[in-house]
């Protein structure tokens, strides 16, 4: 590891190296950006990878909710589009996989 505190005692006696000084304006932003990678870019990346997983196992008679709010039984699953049931009349609603927000699978009595 570097020592910061030793850098910094460098540059406070007199003449820093220029490698001293660049490497206290790019340390500090390196840092920030590993910070905010690890902290915020990871995690959402993750999320997604697994929604993504839980469209693509998506079957027949699983339960999903779009981003509208729409939820309903899987009724039909065609390339990149889904098809529902949304009520008791047996309303059907096609929609791109995309839109799926969550996918519930249905509980087995096993």
């Amino acid at each position: 590891m570097i020592n910061i505190y030793a850098l910094t005692a460098t540059a406070e006696q007199g003449e820093a190296s220029p490698w001293t000084s660049m490497l206290q304006l790019i340390l500090p932003l390196a840092l920030m950006f590993g910070l905010l990678y690890f902290l915020m870019i990871r995690p959402q990346k993750k999320k997604e990878k697994a929604l993504r997983d839980l469209i693509d196992s998506m079957s027949v008679g699983d339960k999903c909710v779009t981003t509208g709010g729409v939820v309903g039984k899987v009724v039909n699953i065609k390339d990149d589009e889904v098809t529902i049931q949304t009520s008791v009349a047996n309303t059907l609603v096609t929609f791109k996989k995309a839109a799926v927000s969550n996918v519930i699978k249905p509980v087995s009595d096993e």
